[in-house]
């Protein structure tokens, strides 16, 4: 097999920032912290959400779904992100480069769907308080979580089958740092019209869609919310719902402008940073954003390191 500079030919090369190592170094130690806030913010969320028997509603289920969700997405990119930051090489195998496209697609379309389901939630909690348990009812919450996963697995399968059949004239070089859909459309060598309509088809359905859903749902919230005369309850209302619009601006926000504007409109330092900004800062933001605004969580987490405190001592 013919090799160029210990890659195979069959590789991907991720350049990134290589023409400004200094530059590099500071991203890579940034995305090494943000990792590790990722782990710990995510897991913790998860483990709170299973061991604290108030916290057995359908918020904290859909929640740790998200958790469970940033996880994979993190771990499905920065690890190999962090290899090439740090070694010699800014290889990827094709397999490695076709898992970690497909995960992210994955990964990301689920999370569009969750968020939306995120926001049904809401509207069933504040503007029907008294049906609300029987609304959201287990079953329809297990229904509506796999409805999100089972989606994303639908679309990552088509864009990723489609994307890799594009031909890329032996063209190996990705300007990102990792294996997404804007980068290995820009790497072939041919334009294809077809796709770019199946791209903007899922665009809408994915992140149009369920921000529209979103909007409505916040629309009605809204209106639920002027009328609450109670203050402490108007506060709480506003802090659940404060950290899940928090999580849609930045998520969606950076989503939107990545995927449904032209790809060529797009400047390459630009299309990393707001890669960076997408993959990174976004899973790692979701678990602080929840926690640092919401007293439950907060609360679980004494209840629960106050129980391991006793049986220490015990």
């Amino acid at each position: 097999m013919d090799t160029n500079n210990g890659s195979s030919t069959t590789d991907f090369i991720l350049l990134g920032f290589s023409d400004r190592p200094q530059l590099e170094r500071i991203i890579s130690g940034l995305v090494f912290i943000f990792y590790i806030v990722t782990l710990v913010g995510n897991t913790t969320i998860i483990l709170v959400s299973y061991l604290d028997a108030q916290l057995h509603t359908p918020m904290y289920f859909f929640l740790s779904n998200l958790s469970f969700l940033d996880l994979c997405y993190a771990t499905s990119i920065i690890p190999q992100m962090l290899v090439n930051l740090w070694g010699p090489s800014r290889s990827i195998t094709y397999g490695g480069c076709v898992l970690q496209f497909f995960f992210a697609l994955d990964l990301g379309a689920a999370e569009c769907l969750l968020l939306a389901v995120m926001a049904y939630d809401r509207y069933a909690a504040v503007c029907q308080p008294l049906h609300y348990t029987v609304i959201m009812h287990p079953q329809l919450c297990q229904k509506m979580v796999l409805t999100a996963w089972l989606g994303g697995l639908g679309s990552a399968l088509i864009l990723c089958s489609l994307t890799l059949k594009l031909p890329r004239c032996g063209h190996r070089d990705m300007d990102t740092f990792y294996c997404e859909m804007p980068a290995l459309i820009k790497m072939a060598c041919v334009y294809s019209k077809v796709m770019e309509i199946i791209v903007f088809a899922l665009g809408v359905v994915f992140l149009l869609a369920p921000i529209s859903l979103i909007l409505i749902s916040y629309g009605f919230i809204t209106q639920a919310v002027v009328r609450i005369k109670s203050e402490a309850r108007w506060r709480k209302v506003l802090n659940t719902c404060g950290s899940h619009l928090t999580i849609v601006t930045l998520f969606y926000g950076t989503a939107i402008y990545m995927y449904m504007k032209p790809q060529n409109s797009t400047s390459q330092d630009e299309g990393k940073f707001l890669s960076l900004f997408y993959t990174i800062i976004t899973p790692t933001l979701n678990p602080l954003i929840y926690t640092l605004r919401n007293k439950d969580v907060k609360n679980a987490v004494k209840r629960i390191m106050c129980v391991g405190k006793w049986s220490a001592k015990s």
